[in-house]
């Protein structure tokens, strides 16, 4: 079987405003990180496939022939057009043929577990392509933004047009271009299939964020996109501190169990401050203004985390230094270490930016100007990516 080239990119994610108050059924802003993970899908001029991942912890470079050890009668296609379940069964015959069955997998097994298992679902029906499959990303992975939503939707958007079951969306001259609404709807979930092989139990925030774009509202396990949200200017800042999501999301439970009559009023003024900054951000145009108002939510947002117990000296370290330069920060995600955002308005001077990033950088951080509210999945074109990022996917 023969497939076309395809080449798309899907952003990362970060949490705007509601973390931790999602599980107490509260609003979280999740918005579109432009920071993306590029996957290049090519047909093989062998019997073999082949996926690359140069920059998922090491180079990795694995080879699969011939899937005649799993047995392909017992394989279930999962049907699209219905809500998906993941086959334990496959997955289990998956990571044995891998040879991971002891639970403990790294980045690149895993990444290679959730690629097979949505390469043989989509083409379960019909003949196994030849496939060279080369991923890379400019989000660091572990940080809490999404990267393996955002590898997962690229995975799901080149293996369904590769089968045909959405069509190509890019024409001849065009740059970039983006999918339907019934073809996304396609595209996401098998991205979440993808997620609950890695996590489990995902609550399908990152890979909407990362098919959809834009910002989401989360509440109550729905998820509704938001139109006309503005691209802004952020700072991203990875503190490189590790923290465990389950353990930070516990202290917060203990602590409303604990003190009902002071926490229960925390997670309310969270939830205002999502809804404030949803409609500030929904105005037209943003003025001077509104940028205040989000500066001054920024702030209280992030005193609310400290009170929730998930703040971090880190973390604190970045507000201190940015505030240095008149601009305001708050943690991103779990929190307990991770990363954190700054927000800069479009009169920001790149000067101010660039001494900020080098002092967060003398702090022992990583630092990135990108922005936030950008597209979601996409397909390219070669011209339209980056000279840097076409030289790596092109090494394969």
């Amino acid at each position: 079987m023969q497939v076309k080239d395809c080449l798309v990119s899907a952003p990362g994610k970060t949490i705007l405003h509601g973390e931790h108050a999602v599980v107490h059924g509260k609003v979280a802003l999740a918005v579109s990180l432009n920071l993306r993970t590029y996957l290049k899908l090519k047909s093989s001029s062998n019997d073999k496939v082949c996926i690359n991942l140069p920059n998922i912890d090491t180079f990795h470079y694995l080879v699969f022939a011939h899937f005649v050890t799993l047995n392909k009668p017992h394989w279930n296609k999962l049907c699209i057009d219905e809500a998906q379940r993941l086959d334990a069964e496959l997955v289990r015959r998956l990571r044995d043929f891998v040879g991971v069955t002891n639970g403990n997998l790294n980045n690149g097994n895993t990444a290679c577990l959730t690629f097979l298992y949505i390469y043989l679902s989509v083409f379960a029906s019909g003949e196994l392509p030849a496939l060279t499959i080369t991923v890379w990303s400019e989000l660091p992975t572990g940080a809490g933004l999404g990267s393996s939503a955002a590898y997962s939707v690229c995975l799901a958007a080149a293996l369904l047009c590769a089968a045909g079951t959405i069509p190509t969306s890019l024409r001849e001259w065009d740059q970039t271009a983006r999918w339907c609404q019934e073809d996304l709807e396609h595209i996401n979930s098998w991205a979440f299939q993808g997620e609950t092989i890695i996590h489990g139990n995902p609550s399908g925030v990152d890979n909407a964020v990362g098919t959809w774009g834009g910002m989401l509202r989360f509440l109550a396990g729905k998820i509704i996109p938001l139109s006309r949200v503005p691209l802004l200017r952020i700072l991203l800042t990875n503190t490189k501190v590790p923290r465990s999501t389950k353990a930070l999301v516990a202290r917060v439970k203990d602590k409303i169990n604990k003190f009902p009559s002071i926490m229960n009023p925390v997670l309310d003024s969270v939830d205002a401050i999502s809804y404030t900054c949803e409609k500030v951000l929904t105005c037209e145009p943003i003025t001077g203004e509104h940028y205040s108002i989000l500066e001054e939510l920024i702030d209280i947002n992030q005193h609310h985390l400290n009170v929730m117990g998930v703040g971090h000296p880190a973390l604190d370290t970045v507000c201190r230094v940015t505030l240095a330069k008149g601009l305001h920060s708050k943690l991103t995600g779990a929190g307990g270490g991770g990363c954190g955002i700054t927000l800069l308005r479009p009169e920001t001077d790149s000067s101010v930016v660039q001494n900020t990033m080098q002092d967060l950088k003398d702090c022992g951080f990583d630092c990135w100007e990108t922005s936030i509210g950008g597209p979601g999945v996409q397909q390219h074109s070669p011209s339209s990516v980056k000279e840097e990022i076409l030289e790596i996917l092109e090494q394969y």
